[in-house]
């Protein structure tokens, strides 16, 4: 079996954490450096719910796309939701790695996996990597579809294709418009409408979508929004990293047992339909 550095080693050459945003913690959070490997667990959130589904299985690594500590804390007290996940990991000796910013803007990143559930063509990256001479990693992806479709259609796609969550949905713009392109960001990708616009496309399909950023597009031009929830959008990376992973373990024999999480995490779990009777 390989031990955990071996395996982060592996993992950082799929996702280097130097190419994370300086704002972004990425990385080992915990964990024996020499410990063996055997399973490990891939999921969006580490939450309480993800270190109890991995002590199930017997996992030794969970790699996550989020970050436990984003912003830093002075205490992994057990009295702390975050803290009571360190004291469980570390209790069963099992190790929590992180790829977030930096697989979102890997070959394959996040979008590719995202473009991939919706059965979209990748040409390229929204906002392109200038250090990637190959111009193929970047933030989000620029896709086409095989043959063009109404923007109603194209949500009822993302909604059959991405998993099932109570937000579902949501669409801006023309039902009835014609969608020959689409730009797609995993997250949350509001801060990406002017990419978006540049690109031309005809719709963005991406997450977490605000009152002002979005009515601002759709008032700017006929761009078709579709908002799916953050975690939707993010989940399909997780069984592609696993199948990365799993290409590693072969070529190295390490014969590692692969698993992804099914467990919804999104912290919305359910939804009304709002209307005043008439």
């Amino acid at each position: 079996m390989p031990r955990l550095s071996e395996v982060i080693a592996a993992l950082d050459a799929l996702w280097p954490p130097e190419r994370a945003e300086g704002w972004d913690t990425v990385g080992t959070v915990c964990g024996d450096p020499d410990a063996e490997i055997d399973r490990v667990l891939f999921a969006v959130d580490p939450v309480h719910e993800i270190a109890d589904e991995a002590l199930e299985l017997g996992a030794r690594l969970i790699v996550t796309h989020h970050p436990l500590y984003l912003r830093g804390t002075t205490t992994v007290a057990a009295d702390t939701f975050k803290g009571r996940v360190v004291h469980t990991l570390i209790k069963h000796d099992i190790a929590l790695h992180v790829a977030h910013t930096n697989a979102d803007t890997a070959d394959p990143g996040v979008s590719d996996a995202l473009a991939g559930a919706l059965d979209l063509r990748v040409t390229g990256p929204l906002v392109p990597d200038p250090t990637d001479p190959a111009g193929r990693r970047g933030l989000g992806r620029i896709c086409e579809l095989d043959h063009p479709e109404t923007l109603a259609d194209f949500a009822a796609r993302a909604a059959a294709r991405l998993p099932a969550t109570a937000q579902g949905i949501r669409l801006a713009g023309d039902p009835e418009a014609l969608v020959r392109t689409v730009a797609v960001s995993g997250g949350s990708g509001d801060s990406l409408f002017d990419a978006v616009r540049a690109a031309g496309v005809d719709a963005f399909l991406t997450a977490d979508l605000r009152h002002h950023p979005a009515s601002e597009a759709v008032q700017h031009s006929p761009l078709g929004l579709v908002d799916a929830a953050h975690w939707a959008t993010e989940w399909p990376w997780c069984e592609q990293a696993a199948a990365q992973l799993d290409a590693l373990s072969d070529r190295h024999g390490w014969d590692l047992r692969v698993h992804v999480s099914k467990q919804v995490t999104d912290p919305w779990t359910t939804h009304h339909s709002s209307g005043a009777p008439n």
